[in-house]
């Protein structure tokens, strides 16, 4: 394909930035290299119509990490990289909210809370046995206790066979489609231009700048790139310890007189659940097959539906009626480490990737470090 002369001149001459990945990092790195510096030209290059991955596709979890998550990365990481990444979630969730506002997105603070079953008995020993020292070391974050024993809302919340309940007041729940349209718009009303259904093939590093091969056969020119692509990132980014994860989700259709309110950990994070209104959104089962979950395809396995689906029967909706009403699937970025992938991997080409499933909550403070990093040389 050839472009105009208009085209050309319109859209990709004099190109600053392009942005590879329209989701939350993507996004949020538009916004604040345009905001910091607003001469420049910033374009985002989209390959899909929608974001390609796990933005608009997450749970739509306000979260910082349930216990037994922090104490399984003490036990792989240093305090210092856990603690400090928690305070990056947490800082992060609240610099969003106050970016877009918590009526735009539907934020609700209905809590957080980690379900251990007549079954978990060493899980929760462990984490309750720490719990002092969680609060600790977290109080330094969220100023107050972080994590408490709730199991006075086991009932509450109509759940069957859990026996303890550890509640975080700290976390919260969105709606990741109105977070992702609300952040859209803030860009654009930067004048950040959005293209979707275009797909970079290539990226070349000139002397003076970088050069983008397009699926459409014409090439952009511009000063410098950020991959923001996460699960994807290896297309790009062969090198970097990055690795794709596939999560799977469903939502039933809407249950009278649902008592579940709130956002739900379960096997270390592995399972997760919330209430959209009335509604049951579930995911995960990753760990049930991790070779094959680690893939860039979208698709559901039988397996992990029905576990997802015994996890509804058995626990979350016991003798309660419902019906499925959408199965899903999103593409995480993952790695050895939590720790996003923040650097200028050579001259003029830089990548903000691997959020280590935890996007919502690290993107807004991710966006803000890629622009140091671009501000920096322009």
């Amino acid at each position: 394909m050839q472009l105009s002369f208009w085209e050309k001149s319109q859209w990709f001459d004099n190109v600053d930035v392009v942005i590879l990945g329209s989701g939350i990092v993507g996004l949020h790195s538009a916004y604040f290299i345009k905001k910091n510096n607003p001469r420049l030209n910033v374009i985002i290059i989209e390959r899909g119509f929608l974001p390609y991955g796990a933005s608009t596709r997450n749970a739509g979890f306000a979260c910082i990490g349930s216990a037994s998550e922090i104490l399984n990365d003490l036990d792989k990481e240093s305090e210092d990289n856990v603690f400090q990444r928690v305070e990056k979630r947490y800082k992060g969730l609240l610099g969003l909210r106050e970016l877009l506002g918590d009526e735009n997105i539907d934020f609700q603070q209905n809590s957080g809370f980690e379900i251990f079953t007549e079954t978990d008995h060493n899980s929760f020993r462990e984490c309750e046995s720490k719990l002092e020292y969680l609060n600790t070391q977290l109080k330094f974050i969220t100023k107050d206790k972080t994590y408490i024993l709730s199991n006075e809302c086991i009932e509450q919340f109509g759940l069957n066979k859990v026996e303890n309940l550890i509640q975080n007041k700290f976390e919260g729940q969105l709606d990741t489609g109105k977070m992702m349209y609300v952040l859209a718009e803030k860009v654009r009303c930067l004048g950040v231009m959005i293209l979707n259904g275009l797909e970079i093939k290539q990226i070349q590093n000139e002397s003076n700048g970088v050069t983008l091969m397009t699926s459409e056969g014409f090439q952009i020119n511009a000063g410098k790139v950020v991959i923001c692509t996460n699960g994807f990132a290896k297309e790009f980014l062969s090198e970097l310890s990055i690795s794709p994860g596939r999560a799977q989700v469903l939502i039933t259709s809407e249950i009278k007189h649902l008592k579940l309110r709130g956002s739900f950990h379960y096997q270390g994070g592995f399972y997760y659940f919330r209430n959209v209104n009335n509604r049951v959104l579930i995911g995960g089962g990753r760990n049930l097959d991790f070779q094959g979950e680690t893939t860039t395809e979208f698709g559901l396995t039988q397996p992990i539906q029905a576990s997802i689906e015994n996890l509804l029967n058995e626990i979350i909706l016991p003798d309660v009626e419902y019906k499925i009403e959408q199965r899903w699937s999103g593409i995480m970025g993952l790695g050895e480490s939590k720790s996003p992938i923040i650097q200028e991997i050579e001259p003029n080409i830089y990548c903000a990737v691997r959020l280590g499933g935890m996007g919502l909550a690290l993107g807004y403070l991710v966006g803000m470090e890629v622009a140091e990093l671009i501000n920096q040389n322009y």
